[in-house]
C-alpha cells in the first residue's frame, strides 16, 4: 500500500522563497544581462526600442524570463534566442563574482529549517542559471529543494505552479494554507495568492515597493527576509492562543448547558 499522507504537520511548515531580490542581491545583474542579450540580438543601445524593452524588463521583474522575452521579441524563435543570450550573459556576470546573499538571508533559511520548516528556493531563471547562483554562493545544500519554471511544467510566476510543485513534491504540509510564500515582486505575491498560501510576504529588498506588493495580495510586508522566522513564530503563538481561547469558551458553554440541564 502506498502512503500518500504528508509527512509534515508543522503550522506554516512549507516556506517557498524567491531568490534574486529576496534572498540574493544581484546588484542589477538582470538589467545588465538583458542589455548584453538585447545587443546580441541587434537591439541598438541607446535607441528608443532599447529603452522601451529595458523598461518592460524592469516592470516585469519576478516574471518568468522566457515569458518576458516572448512579449518583447514576438516569435518563439527570437524569444528563445534572447533567453539563451540572457542566461549566458547572466552566468558570465555571476562567474565574475557580482552576486551576494542579502544580509541575514542564509541565517533566515537556516533558522526556518532548524524550527522544523521545509524551505524551497525558487527562481524565474533557467536551471543552469539557478545552479550557477547557488554554486557561487555555496548554497547547494542550503534549502530542502530548489525549483525553476521547467521543474513545474514550464510556467513561472505569476502562475502558482512552482508553489504548488513545492507543496506536492515535498509533502511538507497537509494543507496548502500552511504554505508561506515570500518574494520581492508583485508576481511573487500573485503566485502565492493563486496557490492558496496562507501567508504571502513581500520584502522590500528588491524590485517592487510596499504599495505594489500589497495591491497584489501581500498579507505581510517585511523590511527583509531576515524578519520572516520571527513573523512565523508570532503567527504560531497567535494561532495557539486563539485555539486555547476557543477551547476555554467551549468548556464554558458546556458548563452552562450542564447547569441549565440540572436546573
Amino acid at each position: 500500500m502506498t502512503d500518500n499522507t504528508p509527512h509534515g504537520t508543522r503550522e506554516h511548515g512549507l516556506v517557498v522563497l524567491d531568490m534574486a531580490g529576496t534572498t540574493v542581491a544581484d546588484g542589477g545583474l538582470v538589467e545588465r544581462a538583458f542589455e548584453r542579450a538585447a545587443e546580441r540580438l541587434g537591439v541598438e543601445p541607446g535607441s528608443a526600442d532599447h529603452a522601451a524593452k529595458l523598461q518592460y524588463v524592469r516592470d516585469t521583474m519576478g516574471k518568468s524570463k522566457i515569458s518576458v522575452f516572448r512579449h518583447l521579441f514576438g516569435t518563439e524563435d527570437l524569444a528563445r534566442r534572447a533567453n539563451s543570450a540572457f542566461e549566458e550573459a547572466y552566468g558570465e556576470l555571476v562567474d565574475g563574482g557580482l552576486i551576494a546573499p542579502l544580509p541575514g538571508a542564509r541565517e533566515a533559511v537556516e533558522k526556518l529549517r532548524a524550527d522544523g520548516r521545509t524551505v524551497v528556493l525558487t527562481t524565474g531563471f533557467a536551471r543552469v542559471t539557478q545552479d550557477a547562483i547557488l554554486d557561487a554562493l555555496g548554497w547547494q545544500d542550503l534549502a530542502d529543494l530548489t525549483l525553476c519554471p521547467a521543474d513545474a511544467g514550464g510556467r513561472g510566476r505569476p502562475y502558482p505552479d512552482m508553489v504548488l510543485t513545492a507543496f506536492l513534491r515535498t509533502g511538507a504540509v497537509a494543507d496548502v494554507r500552511d504554505t508561506v510564500v515570500a518574494g520581492d515582486t508583485a508576481y511573487d505575491m500573485l503566485s502565492g495568492v493563486r496557490a492558496g498560501a496562507g501567508i504571502v510576504a513581500g520584502v522590500l529588498t528588491g524590485a517592487h515597493d510596499r504599495t505594489a506588493l500589497q495591491e497584489n495580495g501581500a498579507t505581510h510586508v517585511l523590511a527583509s527576509v531576515a524578519e520572516l522566522p520571527a513573523v512565523l513564530e508570532r503567527a504560531a503563538h497567535g494561532r495557539a492562543a486563539h485555539g486555547r481561547a476557543a477551547q476555554e469558551q467551549a468548556a464554558q458553554d458546556r458548563a452552562a448547558q450542564d447547569r441549565e440541564s440540572g436546573a
